[in-house]
C-alpha cells in the first residue's frame, strides 16, 4: 500500500515519509521534481519556478540521505518514479543505502525507468532512443547480478492511457517498449534472460470501465506469459508472472463536483483487485482534489484508508480462486482485447520497434486522445457532473478555498538552491573531476554507466553534472508532437459554427488566425496542449506548436517570429506563477501587449486573479470548459483586438 509523495524538499518531503508509514503505509513511492526528472540542478536556469513543485529535488547524495533520514533502506521497498536519470537516483540510492551500512544485496524497489514512454506520453526524456535505451539495459543487467531484489524497469502503461489510449492501445504500446527493451539486453553477453525477465515489473493504469479494465489485466496477464516463453524461451512460470502495481485512473478525475472522483477512485481500484488471477501486487491512489492542485497528507490518508478498508472488512481477498472464472462475457472480452493487442503489435514491429516507432505510436495516441474528447464534448461518453446532473449542491469539501490543496512555500526553492551551494563548497573538487572523468569514459565506451555512477554519487557529483557530461556525450532530444498525419473532424454542429466564424475572422485579418500554443518550463503533460492544438487545426486556425520544455524567451521569440494572433499555454506543474508572468512580461517588452494570452492547466483560484492581472486574456482549468468552446473563445477576442485595431485606424 503507497501513496505518491515528495515536494518542497528532502526534509520535508522525509516527514511526510515518515509519517504516512506510521499510519500504515507498507512501502514509499517518490515523487521527484521535474529538474530532478530533467537531470538540472536546482539553480539551473530552466529550472526556475519548478523546485520541489511536483516532487522533491533531490541534487547529490546529501539530499538523498536527508531524504530517507530515520528510514532503514534495507528493510524498506521504495519505489521511484524516474526515467531519464533513473541510472543515477539509483545510484544515489545504492551510495545512500552504503552509508547507512546497508548491503545492496538487500535492496528491495523499483525504477520506473521505462523511457519509450517518455517519448510517447510523459515527457521527461533528455538523450535520444538508442542511448537512453542504453542506460536502461545498463540499469538491468547491473542491478541483476548487484541488486538482484530490485525491479529496474517499471513498464508503464499508466502514462499511455492518460495520453489517450484505448485498452487495446496500452496493451500492444506497453508490450512493444517491453520488447525493446528486452531485445538490447538479450544482446548482452552473460545476461540470463530468466532473471532479467523475473525482475521486470509493470505500472499499470485502470480507468472507470470496470469490467472493461480489469479483462485489460487478464488479457495483458496472458499475452506476457505467453510472450515471454515463445519470444525469449523463458521456461520457468514464476519467472514469467505479469508483476504490476497500479495508479488508478488520473484522467477522469474532474475539477467539477470534486467529491465524485472518491467514487470514481474505489471503483477503478476494484477493476485491478477483484480477479486472482490478474490482481496487482501494489495500488497507490490519487487523491480527490489531484483536478484542483497538489493533494494535502490528509487527502492522501483518505486514499490510504480506502485500501485499507478494502483489505481488511472487505471479504475480497479471502477466496482461493478468480471469482470470475468460467464467466463467458470475461472469457469472450479478455480474447477481444489479446486479439486486437496482437493485431496493433504486429503493426508496431512492422516498423520495427518501438524505438522506430515513436512518431507513429504518438500519433495514434493523440487521435484517440482527440476522439475521447469529442466523445465528451457530444454527451455519448457521460461525465458525472461535467457534461450530466451538473446541478449540485455547495461542497463543505471545497469551503476552506486555497486551504483544501497544498501549496509549496516560494522560499522553498531559494532555500534549496542555498543548500546545493553549501553542499558543493564542502565536497572535494578533485574527486568529483576524478569521477567526471570515469563517467565520461564509461559513456563514450561501452563500460556499463552503473558503477561509475555509483562512484560519482559518493564523490558529491551533484545531477545536473552528471546529466550534462551525459549530453555531451549523447546529446539530447525532441520527441515528436503527433500533430502530423492527424485526421481532423469535419463534423459537429458547434464545430461547424466555429468554423465558419474563425473563418470571417480570418478574411478580417487578411489571413487565417495563427495561434501559438506552447508549454513553459519543464512540464511534459503535453496532453491538453495537444488536443487544444487538434481543435484549433480543426477549426481552421494556423497551429504553431513545437512541443514540451520551451523558456519563457524561446515562446516570446517564435510568437514575434510567426507574427502570432494568440498565445496559449499549457501548464500543470505548479510554477504557473513564475513562468507566466514572465511571458506575458517579455510579450509586452517585446512589443505584443495587444497579443491575447490564454493560459489552461492546473491553476488554483487564488492564482487566477493574480495572473490575469499580470495580462492573462482567460484561464481554463481542467474540465472546466470545452475544446470547442476554448478556441471560440481565442477567436472572439481575436475579433475584437481587430475591430480595436480597425477602430484605431
Amino acid at each position: 500500500m503507497r501513496t505518491y509523495a515528495g515536494h518542497t524538499n528532502p526534509r520535508a518531503a522525509n516527514e511526510l515519509f515518515r509519517k504516512n508509514l506510521s499510519k500504515g503505509q507498507t512501502g514509499l513511492s517518490v515523487a521527484f521534481d521535474l529538474p530532478t526528472q530533467t537531470g538540472y540542478d536546482s539553480d539551473d536556469p530552466m529550472a526556475a519556478g519548478e523546485v520541489g513543485k511536483v516532487g522533491v529535488p533531490v541534487c547529490h547524495i546529501a539530499d538523498m540521505q536527508t531524504l530517507f533520514d530515520q528510514i532503514p533502506l534495507a528493510k524498506m521497498n521504495t519505489s521511484m518514479t524516474i526515467n531519464a536519470t533513473a541510472a543515477w537516483l539509483l545510484a544515489l540510492y545504492t551510495a545512500a543505502a552504503e552509508r547507512q551500512g546497508a548491503n545492496a544485496r538487500d535492496l528491495r524497489g523499483t525504477t520506473q525507468n521505462d523511457i519509450l514512454k517518455e517519448f510517447l506520453a510523459r515527457g521527461t526524456y533528455i538523450f535520444p532512443p538508442e542511448p537512453s535505451l542504453r542506460l536502461t539495459a545498463d540499469t538491468i543487467e547491473y542491478t541483476v547480478e548487484h541488486i538482484p531484489k530490485w525491479n529496474p524497469v517499471n513498464i508503464c502503461s499508466y502514462h499511455l492511457q492518460e495520453a489517450g489510449a484505448t485498452p487495446v492501445q496500452e496493451i500492444a504500446f506497453s508490450l512493444a517498449n517491453a520488447f525493446a527493451v528486452l531485445d538490447r539486453v538479450r544482446s548482452r553477453p552473460n545476461v540470463s534472460m530468466p532473471n532479467v525477465v523475473g525482475q521486470i515489473s509493470f505500472f499499470v493504469n485502470a480507468g472507470i470501465r470496470l469490467i472493461e479494465e480489469m479483462c485489460k489485466l487478464k488479457a495483458f496477464t496472458r499475452l506476457w506469459d505467453r510472450h515471454m516463453r515463445e519470444r525469449y524461451g523463458i521456461e520457468d512460470a514464476t519467472k514469467r508472472r505479469f508483476r504490476y502495481g497500479v495508479q488508478v485512473n488520473s484522467l477522469g478525475l474532474t475539477a467539477q463536483q470534486p467529491e465524485n472522483n472518491v467514487q470514481r477512485i474505489v471503483l477503478e481500484m476494484l477493476a485491478v483487485t477483484m480477479s486472482k488471477e490478474a490482481r496487482a501486487r501494489s495500488v497507490q491512489l490519487p487523491a480527490w482534489n489531484e483536478a484542483l492542485g497538489l493533494p494535502r497528507p490528509w487527502d492522501q490518508q483518505w486514499s490510504l484508508r480506502i485500501q485499507q478498508v478494502l483489505a481488511f472488512e472487505s471479504d475480497l481477498l479471502e477466496y482461493d480462486r478468480d471469482i470470475f472464472e468460467g464467466s463467458t462475457v470475461i472469457e469472450a472480452k479478455v480474447k477481444e482485447l489479446m486479439d486486437g493487442a496482437e493485431a496493433e503489435l504486429a503493426r508496431v514491429e512492422k516498423i520495427g520497434d518501438s524505438a522506430a516507432a515513436i512518431e507513429v505510436m504518438k500519433r495514434a495516441l493523440v487521435a484517440s486522445h482527440a476522439e475521447r474528447q469529442r466523445r465528451i464534448e457530444s454527451g455519448d461518453l457521460v461525465v458525472v457532473g461535467v457534461n450530466k446532473f451538473t446541478e449540485h449542491e455547495t461542497s463543505p469539501l471545497l469551503a476552506a478555498g486555497a486551504g483544501n490543496i497544498l501549496v509549496v512555500d516560494p522560499e522553498a526553492e531559494r532555500q534549496q538552491i542555498e543548500r546545493l551551494n553549501a553542499f558543493r563548497s564542502q565536497r572535494s573538487q578533485a574527486e568529483v573531476t576524478d569521477a567526471l572523468r570515469a563517467l565520461t569514459d564509461a559513456a563514450r565506451g561501452r563500460t556499463n554507466i552503473m558503477p561509475a555512477s555509483i562512484r560519482a554519487a559518493h564523490a558529491g557529483v551533484t545531477t545536473g553534472e552528471w546529466a550534462g557530461t551525459l549530453r555531451k556525450a549523447f546529446g539530447e532530444y525532441r520527441a515528436p508532437t503527433g500533430l502530423q498525419g492527424v485526421v481532423f473532424a469535419a463534423d459537429g454542429e458547434a464545430l461547424n459554427a466555429l468554423r465558419a466564424r474563425t473563418a470571417t475572422v480570418a478574411r478580417a485579418l487578411g489571413h487565417r488566425i495563427r495561434l501559438l500554443v506552447a508549454k513553459p518550463g519543464l512540464d511534459g503533460h503535453s496532453n491538453g496542449a495537444e488536443q487544444v492544438a487538434v481543435r484549433a487545426k480543426e477549426a481552421g486556425c494556423e497551429v504553431i506548436y513545437d512541443g514540451i520544455r520551451l523558456t519563457p524567451e524561446q515562446i516570446v521569440e517564435s510568437a514575434l517570429q510567426e507574427d502570432v494572433d494568440a498565445v496559449g499555454l499549457s501548464i500543470h506543474s505548479g510554477s504557473h506563477m513564475t513562468l507566466i508572468p514572465r511571458v506575458t512580461q517579455l510579450l509586452r517588452d517585446r512589443g505584443l501587449s495587444d497579443v491575447p494570452v490564454f493560459v489552461g492547466g492546473i491553476i488554483p483560484e487564488a492564482d487566477q486573479g493574480p495572473l490575469k492581472e499580470r495580462g492573462v486574456a482567460r484561464i481554463y482549468t481542467p474540465g472546466q470548459a470545452t475544446l470547442t468552446q476554448i478556441i471560440g473563445d481565442i477567436v472572439d477576442l481575436v475579433a475584437q483586438k481587430r475591430a480595436r485595431t480597425a477602430g484605431a485606424a
